[in-house]
């Protein structure tokens, strides 16, 4: 018997069956003591006052007849209360085993790395049901995050391959002497670090994100003045692809957000230049921002290739990639939107994105609660 499991006499069964014993015992030893202080006291009390013509012996006998007839009373009791309480801890027991052993059984085999192992309602009572969904959530939460964390390390060693390879190849046509060390086999060496160096910083940064570790300095900043910020950084990438980017927006107060302006930064450059890399020569992409009730609504509109329908739940994950890929030499490192929507989450704020579908381009929205303070 091994020692994960509970033997015969350590089992539920036999616990339960004890501990009704232990209760069963007292209860009748304390009925048993104060029938046997207050009974005979009050039976000889009584049988004095209606004793009638009944002589001293006789009384004596009557009150042994009373003693011996309680004695075997809660004789009787004791063993048909013994016996009742042994049937009812053998149906708990029994109804209760079942469920429990599934539960454990379930439990060694997550312990053992079958994340997909649930168990189904105990019909033992809702307790036990409560924890049979409760179990079942965090076995699926548990394989979630074990689906993530192995289809994250394939998608690492897959964007890793490309310059991995390139680097390798160059390197082997440097040995052999079909390559000389010039500006462009500098170039191309450098190009492949620094891509494997961003893609080592988006991975620290979506993680420290989701796992609540990201540090904010909040501060009261004009939204206009972080679009600003953002649209001259990626403008000469836009001009050098020929691709129009404008503002849209009407009159009124220019609103204001608390923000990391760092990390917004951050998220506002990533979405145009995911704007960017699915929209075509010719195209145009638009930034917008208003004021809606008390948030701060800002969106990035493009023209270009748009968003499946199957496509748009499925935006937002690491190195999510649709029908139309991106180009593996572009500068995205596949997790862009990722970290920006954690980013905007640690904000307390959403990012979403909508399409009208293929070839109807895509707009990302950015909803973040408006700041009301005088300060900024």
């Amino acid at each position: 018997m091994s020692a994960a499991q509970p033997g015969r006499w350590d089992g539920f069964a036999t616990r339960l069956m004890l501990a009704q014993l232990g209760v069963l015992v007292a209860s009748v030893v304390t009925a048993a003591a104060v029938a046997a202080a207050v009974g005979p006291r009050l039976f000889h009390e009584h049988l004095l006052r209606a004793r009638g013509s009944l002589n001293d012996s006789q009384v004596t006998h009557v009150e042994r007849a009373y003693l011996d007839s309680s004695l075997l009373a809660f004789g009787i009791a004791f063993v048909i209360a013994l016996a009742s309480a042994g049937l009812v801890t053998w149906v708990v027991a029994r109804r209760l085993r079942r469920p429990l052993e599934d539960l454990s059984s379930a439990a060694r085999a997550i312990a053992g790395g079958r994340y997909d192992r649930r168990v189904g309602p105990t019909g033992a009572g809702a307790e036990l049901d409560v924890f049979a969904r409760s179990f079942n959530e965090m076995a699926m939460r548990l394989q979630t995050t074990e689906d993530t964390r192995r289809r994250l390390l394939a998608d690492l060693a897959h964007e890793m391959r490309t310059p991995l390879a390139t680097c390798s190849a160059y390197l082997e046509a440097l040995d052999d002497g079909v390559a000389t060390w010039g500006p462009e086999a500098s170039g191309v060496m450098a190009q492949q670090v620094t891509r494997l160096s961003r893609l080592a910083a988006d991975l620290e940064d979506v993680s420290r994100a989701e796992e609540g570790r990201l540090t904010l300095d909040l501060r009261p900043v004009p939204v206009q003045r972080l679009l600003d910020t953002a649209v001259a950084t990626v403008r000469p990438r836009y001009e050098d692809k020929g691709v129009s980017l404008g503002f849209r927006g009407g009159a009124g107060p220019v609103p204001t957000v608390r923000v990391d302006a760092q990390r917004l930064g951050q998220v506002l450059t990533n979405l145009l230049d995911n704007a960017l890399r699915h929209t075509p020569a010719g195209g145009q992409v638009w930034v917008a921002a208003e004021l809606d009730v008390d948030e701060v609504v800002v969106t990035v509109q493009d023209d270009g290739e748009g968003i499946a329908d199957d496509q748009l739940p499925h935006v937002f994950e690491r190195f999510y990639r649709g029908d139309t890929a991106r180009d593996r030499t572009d500068r995205g490192s596949g997790i862009g939107l990722t970290i920006s929507r954690a980013i905007v989450d640690a904000h307390d704020g959403s990012l979403t994105a909508r399409s009208a579908g293929t070839g109807h381009g895509a707009t990302l929205e950015v909803r973040l609660p408006a700041h009301r303070g005088s300060d900024g």
